[in-house]
């Protein structure tokens, strides 16, 4: 018979007695004790067992990143029920599919959010934190919590993808893989322990954010910062020189944009490590990065079907432009189109094994059998290069194109693009002209410079100097800024949708 394993317990038990009043979440003027929070899940749960929720129903959660939104997560998993973490910020007709796709008979989010607007036939109860009456409620709540007798390979929680190229995935996660990417990624990789505190500029709805201010410093017994808002790079100095974090997540975006205004760097000097993910981190950015702070960049790939990262570099031995190594004991393979292995070097599909995957997609046998490989193998959707062991990002499988039968990573020549002084950011996509595709760089420039032909052919001159023609971009088109996901990733598809 399997072991009864909860994850709401698996993190939080093993501290009430040694840490119970350690503080485990500083939020605002807040500081929160992992035996408050400890109650404060109990009591969520014990409001969905009020309710009359039968364990196993879906409780949809839109809110900032708060206390009540860990509260809500851990209590509902505790609970029985399946917590669905989104974003406070989606539109009516978004939150709409996301309820009816789940099934969700609890709503829980803020009475301004666009959530509440929406009716779903499986809807029971809608929740709001700023509402008294829940309030009172959650106050009169018991603190003790039976758990409920959950297995490791049992469902405990739902993530959406971001739906880049369509409406958004349902991803399950069991109660296992949370404890697994801390053990295996946290501990291996960033050595987090009970003296840390960490501050992740994504949110708790995104699987990196979750993992950065859910599992990790649970796990570890450390300290999280919570930030409701979207952290600009004024906001992550601010935080970091308030609340003194060690620990620092953000996306390459945000440090690219926390370089161009950084005046100073005393704010940062309580941090011993950052780390990066969502998308590739550039070379010049972590040099430059190193350069003015003295901090290394840990930068490593992972997704919403694996939870966290499964490739990393390594503090000490960060190797620039590249994702790093292996995360033991993940797995990975990169194959030709037909599954076949490619040379060492060679550009190929990124497939990912381990026991923190998710098994299928909610209501997608389609895609569950595009993605769910035989044998626990994961269809990343990334084209990778491995040499010696270390693994470089090419670019996403349909962002690639091919110019006069040469491969064209998108990757390779923004990260060129990027040295010019002019281009703050960039993105390149492909268009077809006279009936040949060719590379398209779409470009917002920093201040200063002028846009128009004669930077149109600097900007040429400079790739031209470092990449061969064919991945020269023939059109650069001038933009005041480019299209991206809640969490910093370029929305390349959208770019290549628009017209000339």
């Amino acid at each position: 018979m399997k072991k009864i394993y909860n994850v709401a317990c698996e993190l939080l038990d093993p501290h009430i007695t040694s840490r119970g009043d350690q503080t485990a979440v500083y939020y605002q003027d807040q500081r929160i004790s992992y035996a408050r929070l400890q109650e404060e899940v109990n009591r969520f749960g014990n409001l969905l067992k009020d309710l009359a929720v039968p364990p196993g129903e879906r409780v949809l959660i839109a809110l900032p990143d708060c206390p009540e939104c860990v509260y809500a997560f851990l209590g509902s998993i505790k609970y029985g029920a399946w917590p669905v973490l989104v974003s406070p910020l989606l539109s009516a007709d978004t939150y709409a599919f996301m309820l009816n796709d789940s099934q969700a008979s609890v709503v829980f989010t803020t009475s301004d959010s666009q959530a509440p607007q929406v009716r779903s036939g499986h809807l029971r109860h809608l929740l709001c934190i700023d509402d008294q009456s829940f309030m009172a409620r959650a106050a009169a709540a018991s603190p003790e919590l039976d758990p409920y007798p959950a297995r490791e390979d049992d469902i405990a929680f739902l993530l959406y993808s971001s739906g880049s190229t369509g409406n958004p995935k349902g991803v399950p996660h069991r109660h296992r893989d949370m404890p697994f990417t801390a053990e295996v990624y946290s501990r291996q990789v960033l050595q987090i322990g009970e003296e840390d505190l960490c501050f992740s500029a994504s949110k708790l709805f995104f699987a990196y954010g979750l993992g950065n201010s859910i599992s990790f410093p649970l796990r570890a017994g450390a300290g999280v910062v919570l930030f409701p808002g979207k952290a600009t790079a004024l906001d992550v100095c601010k935080i970091i020189s308030r609340y003194r974090p060690s620990l620092f997540f953000g996306v390459p975006t945000l440090y690219n944009l926390m370089l161009k205004t950084l005046n100073e760097t005393d704010s940062l000097k309580s941090l011993r490590l950052c780390a990066s993910a969502g998308e590739a981190l550039p070379a010049a950015t972590y040099q430059s990065w190193k350069e003015l702070t003295g901090l290394e960049i840990i930068d490593g790939i992972g997704s919403t079907e694996a939870l966290h990262i499964f490739i990393s570099n390594r503090p000490g031995q960060v190797r620039p432009g590249t994702s790093g190594y292996l995360v033991p004991p993940y797995e990975a393979r990169i194959v030709e189109s037909e599954g076949m292995p490619v040379p060492s070097g060679a550009p190929g599909h990124l497939l990912i094994r381990g026991k923190s995957t998710a098994p299928f997609y909610w209501n997608r046998p389609d895609k569950t059998a595009e993605t769910m490989l035989a044998d626990g193998w994961l269809r990343t959707g990334d084209i990778y290069a491995e040499e010696g062991g270390c693994y470089a990002f090419q670019g996403r499988a349909d962002d690639m194109f091919k110019v006069d039968a040469h491969w064209v990573s998108p990757i390779t020549v923004e990260e060129v693009l990027r040295q010019h002084p002019a281009v703050l950011e960039c993105a390149v996509t492909w268009r077809k002209l006279e009936g040949l595709v060719v590379p398209r760089a779409h470009v917002v420039t920093g201040p200063g410079f002028s846009e128009g032909m004669e930077l149109y052919r600097d900007l040429r001159a400079h790739v031209l100097q470092k990449l061969p023609e064919y991945m020269c971009p023939v059109e650069i088109v001038f933009c005041p800024e480019l299209p991206k996901t809640d969490t910093g990733k370029i929305q390349r598809f959208r770019l290549r949708n628009r017209e000339k």
